[in-house]
């Protein structure tokens, strides 16, 4: 049989097949265990409308299953004469089933089958990412805690400004991951809708019962309008790109600040040696060259909703082959965020936090303020008392009391970290994974 399935009875140039083509190969292997699952929910349906029998159901369930079992061990190629997933799957189904096979694609289109692919995909990845921010958070969490009376400066405009602490510190970045959480939650909400059903983008004339692939397939509710449905490739995908950005945008901004802070000129903290690399000339060198390195990935990842928006921004509705090049950005996109995760969280957890950092004068003046705090308290206006502060320092009488006392929410000496934890905690929860977990599981299991 033909290795395309629109392939007809005129064989498309070779270097025009290589063009069009591009990596999809590469990149429909990301897909190949969604493109599998969403064939048994379709073809589930297909035998309720009378589409299959039973019999033939069964020999594609238990066939289907193998093949799934194939791309799980590693065995599952795909072969290159064949155009992508879809059209390796159905020529394997035809391989050992003979025309059974052929009737999979009943009411369905490549375009459906691959935003679904990539809706299940998305689902997925999105659950090992947020699995990852949460080992991070709890990595931060708990340095919060343990360093939590450890005072350092804060800075505004990169000058020394007040006291912070490295509970603040670590807790700050804990807490900017609930937010990028929510964001991810949201961009899940968007991906957790079925497609299927929606064909090339007009539906089909087969009775398709899309209620009951949205079931099987454990989504929450389906994309309803079938137009809409595949103006949602591209959209879905940049608004996810968002939620990794936004994850991205807090990781690299604390690899800037360990980078900085484990500067000589700063020796706030010290990262573990075997995270560091030396120099070929310099022998004293320890750089930070795992925080720099995940601060450009962070950057990069970043980028790419932009590039999705460049790549989409000019179509109309309906489908185009332009969207097939967003999959060579995208799909890797996961994995490289989950190794920027999974690293940071290593780092954050070896790092040696210096104790002794306020015994240098240069940090003398960020107790200017609580020095003014001190006299507005006593009854002096606090104009009075900020301009008699600021002249002492500047005839050199300032001498600073380091003895400070904050308490109100959120400050060195209430980290709220407790509530920090059960933000993030519900944000978590709100996902509900254990519900397409359930629905793959009862597709493998038939």
């Amino acid at each position: 049989m033909s290795s395309k399935l629109w392939e007809k009875n005129i064989s498309v140039n070779s270097d025009v097949e290589t063009y069009t083509v591009g990596l999809d190969r590469e990149m429909d292997l990301y897909l190949a265990p969604y493109d599998v699952l969403g064939s048994m929910a379709h073809i589930t349906m297909l035998e309720s409308i009378g589409l299959l029998d039973k019999t033939e159901l069964d020999a594609l369930i238990a066939e289907l299953q193998n093949i799934y079992e194939e791309i799980q061990n590693g065995k599952f190629i795909i072969e290159p004469d064949v155009e992508d997933v879809h059209s390796q799957v159905e020529l394997m189904l035809t391989r050992r089933l003979g025309d059974i096979g052929k009737k999979i694609h009943s009411g369905r289109s490549r375009n459906d089958q691959v935003l679904l692919d990539l809706k299940l995909f998305m689902r997925s990845k999105i659950e090992e990412v947020a699995i990852a921010v949460k080992r991070l958070f709890d990595a931060l969490i708990r340095q919060s805690n343990r360093y939590a009376d450890v005072l350092l400066p804060g800075y505004t405009h990169l000058q020394v400004a007040m006291p912070s602490s490295f509970g603040l510190w670590f807790g700050a970045y804990a807490e900017s991951l609930s937010d990028d959480l929510t964001v991810l939650r949201s961009a899940y909400t968007v991906v957790d809708r079925n497609p299927l059903g929606s064909a090339a983008g007009y539906g089909s004339s087969f009775p398709l019962n899309r209620a009951m692939t949205t079931t099987l397939l454990g989504f929450s509710t389906m994309a309803y309008n079938v137009v809409y449905a595949q103006m949602g490739r591209g959209k879905t995908e940049r608004i996810v790109a968002q939620a990794l950005a936004s994850v991205a945008a807090t990781v690299g901004k604390l690899a800037f600040d360990a980078c900085m802070f484990s500067s000589q000129n700063f020796g706030f903290i010290k990262l573990a040696p075997e995270y560091t690399t030396g120099s070929s000339i310099m022998p004293h060198k320890k750089n930070p060259d795992v925080f720099e390195l995940t601060r450009a990935k962070a950057n990069k990842l970043q980028a790419l909703p932009y590039e999705i928006t460049l790549i989409t921004n000019n179509l109309p509705s309906g489908y185009f082959r332009d969207l097939q090049l967003i999959k060579e950005s995208f799909l890797p996109a996961f994995d490289m965020l989950i190794d920027i995760l999974v690293m940071t969280e290593r780092m954050i957890s070896e790092i040696e936090v210096n104790k002794n950092i306020l015994e240098d004068s240069r940090y003398d003046y960020m107790f200017s303020v609580e020095e003014v705090n001190r006299l507005a308290v006593n009854g002096m206006p606090f104009r009075d008392a900020y301009k008699k502060v600021g002249l002492d320092i500047e005839s050199g009488n300032f001498s600073p009391n380091k003895d400070i006392c904050h308490t109100h929410a959120g400050s060195i000496g209430n980290l709220c970290n407790e509530d920090i934890e059960n933000l993030f905690n519900s944000i978590l929860d709100s996902f509900n994974f254990s519900n397409y977990h359930a629905a793959f599981n009862n597709l493998l299991s038939r």
